[in-house]
């Protein structure tokens, strides 16, 4: 049986909504989840109550407000139904294909220093160091799409040991400082718990550098190849730790630290890749980029990471490096199969990409980093609310209906209507 848009939607919203725990808030979610969908350059909450209600735009921004910043309800409950209709027909178990659990965090651009989180800190928006707030999140991928799963703010120490304003935005008690790569284990940790499909965990150095970090997943039984960063040293070749005594017979526990002197170091991987012959390099193509193929040069090798000298097992090293670049793009390091074919291995490394198109979208059409307000509450229910609207699209799309079957009809703003806060010659 086919239906409309209207109620395809609805039907989609009727799980959504049932996280709310309260009747009233139900309306304004499904308004707020529409208005996120409507065109529109700017998706906070008062151009988006007249665009889904030209006619009572006061009362409706009320109510879309009051769910928004002040409404105690779930974000991990909404975030849960999410998944729970979009996932099984993101990954189908009747088709096996590859499933990538990928890490990653952006940063929003805000000026002042009252917004919660808001501090100077890389941003990748604007690519360098600025005023702003970052948020990790996890998404879990395949071929036809990716659907983040955990999202949180990342607040700094500064935030997190300053007790007037974590007063003043509403910072819950149980929040406490946490490292990104933290954050990004919770998510995991809690995906685990949930019971969504496993996948190969993908991340950059940021996280992947982490020797803790890696051993935490490979403990949880989980795949990975995460980025590394140049100076990361490994036992690899002629370059391995000082042999273990054989005084006394060979008795006694094994040695659990590996031991150094001048003449027994590791080497950076870095100078792994410049060491590597000319041999050792292949290039893969891994899929068809918008001008043509897109297509590198790699190498690999088996390597122990020699963080603190404890003896670890044997893992990748992946490396690329591009022909005529000075220097290597990428470092991976990878628990993946000693047998894993080129083709597939490299697929799953330029797979952490994919994750860029759920941020596009999320910020440029849906309007992720639109909300306006200050306090941790608010900023998680807008987001919540954009990714559930990202996951009504990735519907439509996997239904096979093109991007724009899945527009409402946007209604006539009202005449003279001008948000708070624009210019004299804000367009409505």
């Amino acid at each position: 049986m086919s239906f409309s848009l209207e109620r395809r939607f609805e039907r989609y919203c009727d799980g959504i909504v049932s996280t709310l725990l309260h009747v009233d808030r139900e309306q304004p979610a499904r308004w707020y989840i529409q208005g996120l969908m409507l065109p529109g350059e700017r998706k906070s909450v008062e151009p988006m109550a007249a665009r889904v209600a030209p006619g009572n735009v006061r009362s409706v921004h009320q109510s879309m407000h009051h769910l928004v910043a002040d409404a105690p309800w779930s974000d991990a409950a909404m975030m849960s139904m999410i998944a729970q209709q979009v996932l099984p027909k993101l990954i189908d178990a009747k088709a096996p294909q590859p499933v990538h659990w990928i890490v990653d965090d952006t940063g929003f651009p805000k000026k002042g220093k009252h917004s919660v989180g808001v501090a100077r800190q890389y941003c990748g928006q604007t690519g360098k160091k600025d005023n702003c707030r970052v948020a990790v999140s996890l998404s879990i991928a395949s071929r036809s799409g990716s659907l983040p799963v955990g999202y949180q703010l990342y607040l700094p120490r500064e935030w997190a040991e300053d007790t007037e304003r974590r007063r003043k935005t509403g910072v819950p008690e149980e929040v406490v400082f946490k490292t990104k790569p933290a954050l990004a284990m919770d998510q995991i940790e809690a995906a685990l718990a949930a019971g969504y499909p496993r996948g190969i965990v993908l991340a950059d150095a940021a996280y992947g550098d982490e020797t803790a970090w890696r051993e935490r997943l490979a403990g949880h039984g989980l795949q990975y190849a995460v980025g590394v960063r140049p100076g990361t040293t490994v036992w690899w070749g002629e370059h391995q730790p000082l042999p273990e005594s054989t005084s006394g017979g060979g008795c006694g526990r094994p040695r659990r630290r590996l031991k150094r002197d001048e003449a027994h170091q590791p080497i950076s991987v870095a100078e792994v890749a410049c060491a590597l012959p000319t041999a050792a390099w292949r290039s893969v193509t891994w899929r068809e980029g918008v001008a043509g193929p897109l297509r590198s040069r790699f190498a690999r090798v088996r390597v122990r990471p020699a963080h603190r000298d404890r003896l670890r097992e044997e893992e990748w090293l992946i490396i690329e490096w591009a022909e005529g670049a000075k220097e290597p793009a990428h470092y991976w390091f990878s628990n993946l199969a000693r047998r894993t074919p080129w083709q597939p291995m490299v697929d799953t490394l330029m797979s952490r990409w994919q994750i860029e198109r759920d941020y596009e979208e999320l910020k440029q059409e849906l309007g992720l980093g639109h909300y306006e307000g200050r306090n941790w509450r608010g900023f998680h229910h807008h987001a919540s609310l954009c990714i559930a609207a990202y996951g009504f699209l990735i519907l439509e799309r996997l239904s096979g209906r093109k991007k724009n079957a899945a527009q409402f009809q946007t209604p006539a703003l009202p005449e003279g209507f001008r948000p708070r806060g624009a210019g004299t010659h804000a367009a409505p």
